[in-house]
Formats: structure tokens, C-alpha cells, sequence
């Protein structure tokens, strides 16, 4: 054997048994506490407080299993046409366009469903049920997505309000050609283009654990205000928006959806819980990847990385299996920013822990 083929074999060893090692460890889940809420938990975003009641109560009084549950919650806020960031009354594209994201996750099953860019459908979350249900697929976009809805039912309709549509006329008449690098800050900051008004944006994620330690999620949205048709953000992307595994947790985000997509933060978060984390640990852990990776990036883009922190907002959500929950955002102050929770007590708002107050 020749020094350079012993060593190309030298190299590809070493690489094999350190990524036997990783998924070892990976794979080695330690034992979990058994104290927590074994009756059952929903969480959401704070935009959700609705969406954790209703999901407990099916989840609880009629035996749904968690994923249904949490999809059947999220869909008051997609009908809702005062909530600017989900469904109908969601801004449009830059073209005046509604374009809905939204992705589904069934612990028991491990299986997954989503849709990407669907247009003319108010309940997206219910589509990405039926693609995890009744396909072997896992995303479908656009008007193949917007098809599949119809051909199971659902009525396509105008979901651009006259509220939004006044929004995005504003914007239009204002715009620049720097819209497309906008740069998100950790709240909404005042936007030009609209006169010096708020310019909106979020998303709804949900995870739900029922009293038998079963975990389902969902996570949906209308995206970033004026994105570039076509643009598709986390909330669609299974480990970016929203993940679960049956035997650690859930977990999901809303905010800045390149920085979760980068990061893979929702699987991350999960793992970090598998690994031992409490789940607000494992949230503050991959805020500050995130907070790491935006760093690295600023020397391209400067405006991700300001006074030694992200310049946008990113929250992380999780419920582990054994009942504990937790909610961080990358920015704020102690007790701005908050997560809404449904168990046996009510639902109500917590405070999420924050990264970089």
C-alpha cells in the first residue's frame, strides 16, 4: 500500500468511527425525570391562546391524538382575519399575493406532512395533515398543494382582506429596492414604506403532549410581509419550524425563519433535550448557536449582528415528554415576551426566557 492510499484509508477510517461515535451518543437517550405534568400540555405562541385551550379540551374530553389536536387549535387563528401573520387576513406576497406555509408532525408515527407557497386555502395545517396522512410524501407547494386541497374538499376563497390589501398598497407605493434585505428586528420596527407603521409579521406554532406521552406539532403561517413570491420560510421545513420525536418531545419556532432554517432549531432543540436539557435549556442552547452563526454572518451582512446580539427576533418552543415546557426569545426584557400554555389549570400566558435581555 502506497503512503498516499494508506493514508486516504487512514482518513476515511477516522472519519467512520467519528461518526459512529456522534450517533452513538446521538442515539443514547438518558433516562427522563419523572416528575411533570403527566395529564397533558398544550403551548404555543403567544397568539395562541385560543389555539392551546381548544387543543387540550380535544386532546382531553375526546381522546384526539396530539397532532389533530394541535391543527384543529391553530385553525381559530387561521380564520381569523385580525391576525396579519396567519391564514386569512395574512399579508401578501410583493405582488399582492397570500401565500401560505405550514407543516404537521405525529409522534407515534414519526411521520410528517406540509405545504408550501398554497394559495386560496384558509386552513393550510389541515392540508399538511392530509399530505402526512394519506401520501408518502412530506411537502407538497404551490398549485400542486393548492390542487391536492381541493380535490379533498376544501374551498378555495379570497384570503386577502381589505385591511391587508390597504397595507400592502401602502407598501407598494413606497417601496424601495432594498425591501428585499429588510432587516428584522427582536420587536417590529417602524417601516418607511408604511409610513413610520408597524410592519407585521409572525407565525403560529403548537405542540401538544397528551396524558398517554404522546407528542404532535404544527406550525403555521403567511410568512414574511412582502417576501418575494415563491419564498417559503421554516414553518413548512420538518426540523426548522417544527419537530417532534415520540420518545424525547416537541418543539417549534416562529420569527426569523432563515435563522431557524440554518440552524435546523427545532430538531436541534429536541435533541438537546434527548441529550439531557430541560427544555428551556435546550431552547437558550440553540438561541445562541443561532446568536453564533448571526455573528459569523454579519461580516457579510451587518445588519444580523448588532451591539453584541441578533438584530431579529427568534422564539423557540418545547414541551418534553415528561410534561416540563418551556418558551426563549433571542431579545427583549424579563417578562416581554410571552408563550401561551393550556393543562389542567387553563390556559393562560408565561413569560419566555430571554437570551440576550
Amino acid at each position: 500500500m502506497t503512503d498516499l492510499t494508506r493514508r486516504k484509508f487512514l482518513q476515511a477510517t477516522g472519519a467512520s468511527l467519528a461518526t459512529t461515535s456522534l450517533l452513538s451518543a446521538a442515539t443514547s437517550t438518558p433516562p427522563l425525570p419523572s416528575s411533570g405534568n403527566h395529564e397533558g400540555v398544550v403551548i404555543s405562541s403567544a397568539n395562541g391562546i385560543e389555539t392551546v385551550n381548544i387543543a387540550y379540551q380535544l386532546m382531553s374530553e375526546q381522546n384526539m391524538r396530539p397532532v389533530s389536536a394541535a391543527i384543529r387549535g391553530v385553525a381559530v387563528v387561521e380564520a381569523d382575519p385580525n391576525d396579519m401573520s396567519v391564514g386569512y387576513g395574512g399579508l401578501p406576497n410583493e405582488r399582492g399575493v397570500v401565500q401560505l406555509d405550514s407543516s404537521c408532525m405525529d409522534g407515534p408515527t414519526h411521520n410528517a406532512g406540509s405545504v408550501s407557497c398554497i394559495e386560496d386555502i384558509m386552513h393550510p395545517a389541515q392540508v399538511a395533515e392530509l399530505v402526512m396522512d394519506r401520501t408518502d410524501h412530506i411537502n407538497l407547494v404551490g398549485q400542486g398543494a393548492r390542487q391536492f386541497a381541493i380535490d379533498h374538499g376544501f374551498k378555495a376563497e379570497d384570503l386577502l382582506t381589505e385591511r391587508a390589501r390597504e397595507i400592502w398598497l401602502k407598501w407598494r407605493a413606497k417601496r424601495t429596492d432594498d425591501d428585499r434585505l429588510w432587516p428584522l428586528g427582536d420587536t417590529v420596527p417602524a417601516d418607511p414604506a408604511l409610513a413610520d407603521e408597524p410592519r407585521p409579521w409572525g407565525t403560529i406554532h403548537c405542540s401538544a403532549l397528551n396524558g398517554a406521552g404522546d407528542v404532535g406539532c404544527c406550525t403555521t403561517t403567511s410568512g414574511l410581509s412582502f417576501k418575494i413570491p415563491g419564498r417559503i420560510g421554516d414553518s413548512p421545513l420538518v426540523g426548522a419550524g417544527m419537530y417532534c420525536d415520540n420518545e424525547i418531545g416537541s418543539a417549534g419556532a416562529t420569527g426569523r425563519g432563515e435563522a431557524a432554517i440554518m440552524s435546523c432549531g427545532s430538531m436541534l432543540v429536541v435533541e438537546r433535550m434527548r441529550a439531557g436539557d430541560s427544555p428551556e435549556q435546550a431552547c437558550l442552547y440553540v438561541l445562541k448557536r443561532v446568536a453564533e452563526q448571526a455573528q459569523r454572518a454579519s461580516k457579510w451582512q451587518p445588519m444580523l449582528y448588532r451591539d453584541g446580539a441578533p438584530n431579529f427576533g427568534l422564539t423557540f418552543y418545547a414541551i418534553r415528554k415528561d410534561g416540563t415546557y418551556a418558551s426563549a426569545s433571542m431579545r427583549g426584557k424579563p417578562g416581554s415576551s410571552k408563550f401561551a400554555v393550556a393543562d389542567k389549570n387553563g390556559a393562560r400566558l408565561e413569560n419566555c426566557a430571554i437570551a440576550f435581555a
